[in-house]
This record gives structure tokens, C-alpha cells and sequence, in this order.
């Protein structure tokens, strides 16, 4: 480790702690066993790779949880295949979303474990088997933590289908709920006691984006609005739900992007995920 480069602000702590004599040398050190040994002394630049054409971070995982996601739009087939064979080579899958077909057919080859779904234009690549995302069966809602995804109406699925992908990457089970949305309320008012037991919900819909406040009153979880470009002329491209969900009255509504089902589904993962480590934490 370079002279310039700065310690972390816990490891810090720890050492003010030792020099004021609160802390033993035998308790720094099993702080610093446990926040990873030496590696927890390390410049964040020394889990960056540089290839011809990116600057992989893989030390994202470490930091934030999950590991560094591809945007495959505007990329060639080669330049996301050197990507996804840095992460592999670290021990770390690939998760690519909006992946045109031909692109991905191209990435594929290169790789023994891939799946590719259509609908959501996204890749995984693993070390191991890559299955297609299977939902949580409705037998374990009641003692596993879990996302429910929404969608208003079918023509919305692609983008749930891109919040799907994103959890089964993130090892967080879900649940799905189809064709739910305000047209039919009746629809809705059915898969309320599910809903209500999920521990976050993705709410996608496009026309004037209603759904995610009619859902949010019926629930105590963070709801994760997410609009979409479907819809008449007066949709505007999702302009019209983006606003109309941001308008949200109810105060569990947050509102990503529209069209954006990985950060919606992205965020409803993190929420889980942080319930998942308290538990493992708590029985542990």
C-alpha cells in the first residue's frame, strides 16, 4: 500500500480506540480479521481492471453488495465479452441488461453458462448453470422475504421482466402478479393478501400510471414505482405516468425512471437483501 493512499475511516476508529487504551491489540486485530484481513488496508484502485475499453470495478461487490451490471446498448459483442470474462475470472457473475438479440446471441457463445431472456433484453452469465428466474413458491411467502413484482397490464411485462431478472441475479426471491391494474379493480383486491406479504413491492405500469398509489394503501413496504412508455398518445412516451407517480400522495411511493425495471428491481433487492443479512444475522 502507497504512503498517499488513505486508511478506511473504521480502521481509524480502531486505532484511536487502541491508543487510548479501550481497545486491546488482540481486539484490533480480530476487527481487522473480520473486516476482511489485509485486503481491508487496500486503495479502492486495486480492484479495478482495465481492458481495451472499459475500466471494470470489482471491488462494486465488496462495497455496494452485488457486483458491477453491463449496460449492453451502444457496446459490441466483444467489448461485453471481455467485460464478463474479467468478472468471471474474479469469482463474480454478469448480469448485461438492454441487450439486443443479435448481440447477445454473439456474447453467448462465449460462454458455457448464459441465459438470455428476450422479453427483457438482459443476460446472466455464471460460473455455474444459469436457469431461468422461478418465482417463489406460494407455499414459503409466509417465512422467506421476497419482492412481489406488478405489473397494470400485460403490455407491461417487459419491463417487469427486466426487474425479475435483476433479483433472480441478486439471489432474491419474488413473486409475480400479472395484469393487476386499475381498469379492473377487482383483479387487484384479490392479490391483496399476497401483496401485503411480500417485504417490497416493483409496481410497473405505463397509460396514466395509477396502480403504484392504489397498491402502496394496502401495504407497509416500499413501494417502487416504475412507468412505462405504453400507452395512448396522452402517455407522452411515459412522461404521463412519471409525473403522475411522482405526484403520489401516498407516502410509500418511490419512482425510478421510466422503462427502468433493473434500478426498480434493483432497489426492492437491496431492501430484501438488507432483511435477509439481519436474519442470517440474528439466527447466527
Amino acid at each position: 500500500m502507497s504512503d498517499s493512499t488513505p486508511l478506511p475511516a473504521d480502521l481509524i476508529r480502531q486505532l484511536e480506540q487502541l491508543a487510548a487504551g479501550n481497545a486491546s491489540v488482540d481486539e484490533v486485530t480480530d476487527w481487522i480479521r473480520a473486516a476482511g484481513g489485509p485486503e481491508c488496508l487496500a486503495s479502492p484502485a486495486d480492484n479495478l481492471r482495465s481492458i481495451d475499453g472499459a475500466t471494470v470495478d470489482l471491488g462494486r461487490r465488496d462495497r455496494c453488495g452485488f457486483g458491477e451490471v453491463i449496460f449492453g446498448e451502444g457496446k459490441s459483442a466483444e467489448l461485453i465479452t471481455r467485460i464478463i470474462q474479467t468478472q468471471l475470472d474474479a469469482q463474480q457473475h454478469a448480469l448485461v441488461t438492454r441487450l439486443d438479440n443479435t448481440t447477445a446471441a454473439q456474447v453467448r457463445r462465449c460462454f458455457e453458462h448464459a441465459f438470455y431472456n428476450p422479453l427483457a433484453h438482459t443476460l446472466r452469465v455464471g460460473q455455474l448453470e444459469c436457469p431461468a428466474a422461478q418465482q417463489l413458491d406460494i407455499e414459503q411467502v409466509d417465512q422467506i422475504p421476497h419482492v412481489g413484482v406488478i405489473t397494470a397490464g400485460s403490455t407491461d411485462q417487459h419491463v417487469a421482466e427486466e426487474a425479475i431478472e435483476t433479483l433472480f441475479w441478486m439471489g432474491i426471491p419474488f413473486r409475480r402478479f400479472d395484469d393487476i391494474g386499475v381498469a379492473g379493480p377487482a383483479r387487484l383486491m384479490a392479490s391483496v393478501p399476497q401483496l401485503q406479504k411480500a417485504d417490497a413491492l416493483v409496481v410497473v405500469a405505463g397509460m396514466e400510471g395509477a396502480l403504484p398509489s392504489v397498491v402502496s394503501g394496502h401495504v407497509a413496504v416500499p413501494v417502487f414505482a416504475v412507468p412505462t412508455s405504453v400507452g395512448y398518445g396522452a402517455n407522452l412516451g411515459g412522461l404521463t405516468p412519471l409525473m403522475g407517480m411522482l405526484s403520489s400522495c401516498t407516502a410509500n411511493v418511490a419512482v425510478v425512471n421510466v422503462d427502468a425495471g433493473f434500478k426498480g428491481g434493483y432497489l426492492a433487492g437491496l431492501v430484501v437483501s438488507r432483511i435477509q443479512h439481519a436474519t442470517t444475522q440474528a439466527s447466527g
